[in-house]
């Protein structure tokens, strides 16, 4: 199937690692033109060296307002626009301390807002312009990371609900994508799986598949989201699981 993504522009956040890293790979894959950012200056250069295609790494503190706005305009020129932005950045703020809360709702929740607010002069022009959230299942349902980590989660999924209404009628998609358990090198659950074996055999237990996810098959459905083959599909919450949740999502 041709996703149609060819010369598309995209914007992602926290595209060093994990599932960033594989959004930006996949776009690229598919021939669209990329630029990323990430906090960690020398895992953006690196990222940047080894990824193939049309690909540009900033690194920039996305909890920032100002840094951010002024990254999305500079990638915007040196794009020539803006089709696409996924907002992926993550305080993972799960212990409930005041530090989590202020940091959940100022990356988690406040990065999304303003990428949106930076992007939108630029999705106006776009004739497939599309956002795209990265939530949780721990937004959608109760477990052990409710509290800043999953209300933030929880506020992403409301606010992207009401942009893909408020959009609409300019041709504006917006959808998130919930992940479940998603094992990589460096991420939240290799060093649960060292620091907290009980629990990591715990959580790998409540997966049907009897393993967690990869950073790749959360990737696929987020490219799916912003190509336009998906171009009838706003407002959704895609939750990439592997039947992990148990509510029936309405």
């Amino acid at each position: 199937m041709d996703l149609q993504l060819s010369g598309t522009r995209v914007l992602v956040t926290g595209g060093t690692r994990g599932i960033g890293r594989a959004i930006v790979a996949a776009f690229l894959a598919e021939g669209a033109h990329v630029a990323f950012c990430a906090r960690n200056a020398e895992e953006v250069a690196a990222s940047e060296s080894a990824l193939s295609g049309t690909v540009t790494g900033s690194s920039v503190d996305v909890g920032d307002g100002d840094a951010l706005a002024a990254w999305v305009e500079q990638s915007a020129e040196s794009l020539g626009g803006v089709d696409v932005v996924v907002a992926n950045v993550s305080a993972l703020g799960i212990p409930d301390t005041e530090e989590n809360w202020l940091a959940s709702l100022n990356v988690d929740v406040m990065h999304t807002v303003r990428l949106v607010r930076a992007a939108l002069p630029h999705l106006e022009k776009s004739e497939a312009a599309s956002i795209i959230a990265i939530s949780s299942v721990s937004g959608r349902e109760s477990d052990f990371a409710s509290g800043p980590y999953g209300t933030a989660k929880t506020a992403i999924i409301g606010y992207v609900h009401g942009l893909a209404m408020q959009l609409a009628e300019q041709g504006i998609r917006a959808n998130t994508v919930s992940p479940g358990n998603t094992y990589f090198e460096g991420g939240v659950w290799e060093s649960i799986e060292s620091g907290d074996p009980e629990f990591f055999t715990t959580a790998m237990d409540l997966n049907p598949t009897g393993r967690m996810g990869t950073p790749e098959e959360v990737a696929g459905p987020v490219v799916f989201l912003a190509s336009q083959v998906a171009r009838r599909i706003s407002g959704t919450n895609l939750i990439v699981d592997g039947a992990l949740t148990r509510g029936v999502q309405l």
